[in-house]
């Protein structure tokens, strides 16, 4: 069995910045920039339960242009062998398909599947 260990500063502030970049490419609907930082094995869990793979989300996220911002709070970074486990409060303001906007909030962890290495020699879970 794997030990769990904090993330030290070096990986915290990677991952957080791979968040952060994450977030600007949904609202900017960058689909390259998201296609190159998910992994095809993705499986997107939405807030009332509905799930994507890659493909799916790359292609909700380009015909509903739903984001509108995307804030997070303070998160907590824990490593699990070559896996990090991110949870923290999330919010999304997005597009509604009226045309109106509605924000979505909740302790969540980003949805993606497998590890890339990061430049401290942590492993992250959102390549």
């Amino acid at each position: 069995m794997s030990t769990v260990v904090n993330a030290d500063a070096a990986t915290r502030a990677e991952l957080t910045a791979l968040d952060e970049r994450r977030r600007a490419a949904l609202v900017a609907v960058d689909l390259p920039a998201l296609d190159a930082m998910f992994d095809d094995s993705l499986v997107h869990v939405h807030a009332p339960g509905l799930t994507h793979s890659k493909a799916q989300l790359l292609e909700h996220v380009a015909t509903r242009r739903a984001y509108l911002d995307s804030t997070r709070g303070e998160l907590s970074i824990r490593l699990v062998g070559d896996v990090a486990v991110m949870t923290g409060r999330l919010i999304n303001r997005l597009r509604s398909p009226e045309g109106g906007a509605n924000a979505y909030s909740g302790e969540s962890s980003p949805r993606c599947c497998g590890a890339a290495t990061t430049a401290s020699g942590a492993s992250s879970a959102s390549r």
